[in-house]
């Protein structure tokens, strides 16, 4: 496993070593030891998606307990997101994205105090992550997948949205009171 950290502090993209032959292969998809060495803390959720190709699902983080990720992808492939929603951070509103996908088994730990998102470029996809907090309806919250400020370089120009992530608030309309 290679650990490389990324221009935003608190996310790291997780290289896993891949065992493979022509049966197929195998990879180590969590070890607790190596990514407490990058400060990584515990996980006490699992969650699973699937989503069909255009479907955007982002940018989310949550307030009071938010969640820190491990976000891979078993099936398909898609363009993944956090944005630095730390208001005292350096980083304020930069972004940061990479492909996951089923061939190349990168996984993104995304540190409390990013909004997170993906959008799905394969024909569907099946995204795992664990999370270090519950999830927790009454504290989530959202911000416009196609801020302006924030510009991120979607691969898709009209991606599918939940009404929820349509009506998103841009970041700079968001209260500090609900950032991290």
């Amino acid at each position: 496993m290679i650990i490389h950290q990324t221009p935003l502090s608190g996310v790291l993209l997780i290289e896993p070593t891949v065992f493979g032959d022509a049966r197929g292969f195998f990879l180590e998809t969590y070890r607790e030891q190596r990514l407490t060495e990058f400060g990584v803390p515990a996980f006490i959720q699992d969650n699973h998606s699937r989503s069909s190709r255009g479907v955007l699902r982002g940018l989310h983080y949550q307030m009071g307990r938010p969640q820190g990720k491990l976000v891979m992808v078993s099936r398909g492939a898609v363009f993944d997101v956090v944005v630095d929603i730390r208001k005292h951070s350096p980083n304020f509103g930069h972004w940061y994205g990479v492909e996951l996908n089923d061939k190349n088994h990168y996984q993104l730990y995304v540190s409390p105090g990013f909004a997170h998102g993906f959008c799905v470029i394969s024909e569907d996809a099946d995204v795992l992550y664990k999370c270090t907090e519950y999830y927790s309806p009454s504290t989530e919250r959202a911000i416009i997948w196609n801020d302006p400020d924030i510009n991120i370089a979607w691969p898709l120009p009209e991606p599918r949205l939940s009404a929820k992530d349509l009506h998103a608030p841009r970041l700079k309309d968001v209260s500090s009171e609900e950032l991290l």
